[in-house]
This record gives C-alpha cells, sequence and structure tokens, in this order.
C-alpha cells in the first residue's frame, strides 16, 4: 500500500485541505470520536518525541504544531476582517461548535495587547490525574497561532492553570513579543 503522505512532494507542508472530506469518508461513523482517541494519539506521540529528543524539545515540537494548527484554523473558519470584540466571539463560538473547549477572555491590555484567557472542558487535560504540571503545550501554541493571525503581532503563550495541576480550567498568558 502506497503512502500518500511520503510519496507526495508535499508530505512536509500542512494544509487544511489535507484534513479531507470527512463527511464523506466516515459516512457511517461521522464526524465526531471520542476526547480518548484524540488524547491516545497525543499522549503517545508526546510520549515517543520525549523519548528521543527530551522533555523540552518535545514540549517546543508540540507547541510549534499547535502554532500551525492554529494558524490554518484562523484562515480556514474565522473572518480577520471583523474587530476585535467580534472576532473573539466567533472564535468562542467555533472553539465550542467543534467541541474543542470553552474559552473565556479574563484580561485584556489595549496599549500592549498581552491577555489572560481560560479555556475550559478543554480536550487536552480536562478530567486528568493530578500531576502538578501544566501539560497544555500544543494549547499554548494553537492559541500562540490564532493570535498572531488575527493580529499580526507575535504572542509568546504559556499555560499558567491547568488542569493537571489542580485547576479545573486552563489559564494562559498570551504577551505580545517586540
Amino acid at each position: 500500500m502506497e503512502n500518500v503522505f511520503t510519496a507526495s512532494p508535499t508530505h512536509n507542508k500542512f494544509a487544511w485541505d489535507n484534513l479531507g472530506d470527512i463527511k464523506e469518508g466516515r459516512g457511517n461513523l461521522g464526524e465526531e470520536m471520542p476526547v480518548l482517541v484524540y488524547r491516545l494519539m497525543q499522549f503517545t506521540m508526546l510520549d515517543i518525541l520525549t523519548q528521543n529528543y527530551g522533555p523540552e524539545k518535545a514540549n517546543d515540537l508540540f507547541r510549534d504544531a499547535g502554532f500551525l494548527a492554529g494558524v490554518e484554523f484562523t484562515k480556514a473558519t474565522l473572518d480577520l476582517t471583523v474587530d476585535l470584540d467580534t472576532f473573539i466571539a466567533d472564535l468562542q463560538k467555533a472553539l465550542e461548535d467543534l467541541k474543542i473547549g470553552i474559552l473565556r477572555m479574563e484580561a485584556f491590555d489595549s496599549e500592549t495587547g498581552n491577555l489572560v484567557l481560560t479555556v475550559g472542558q478543554d480536550l487536552d487535560c480536562s478530567g486528568l490525574p493530578m500531576t502538578n504540571e501544566t501539560v497544555c503545550n500544543y494549547d499554548e501554541g494553537f492559541i500562540a497561532g490564532i493570535l498572531e493571525t488575527f493580529t499580526g503581532k507575535r504572542y509568546d503563550v504559556r499555560e499558567i492553570d491547568c488542569w493537571a495541576n489542580g485547576d479545573r480550567t486552563c489559564r494562559f498568558r498570551g504577551t505580545v513579543q517586540n
């Protein structure tokens, strides 16, 4: 069986269209799957990357993948011509409709662009056992990609509270990079 990804000259470049027509391809099973399956892929991938590159590099790679996903998600699904309030409302709806999580903006500094937001019931960690660590590195990149695509400014996003460290929502601080 030929591997279409390695045989393709663009196998290393992600494009939204490469996600395919899920409705057509999964006519009986549908578009949804359990979060358990998502986490199975995510956590086994992270485990292998950690074994091969160490935890810091593995987390950086997950952040980078999340960033790319955030950029492509934003370009494919959101209106970039609206004001910030409308964009955030549209983003909240998209994340909830896709069952990614429940987004809330807690703070926004209009002078610096820095912000704090939460994502409740997220895919990555809601319901995990307590490990006393933040684990949503992919989400850090995803949010940074979304913010950069909309604002045109580079963001460093870090998780400051996480379900896995005892909080019941994930909280992220986004800081504009100069």
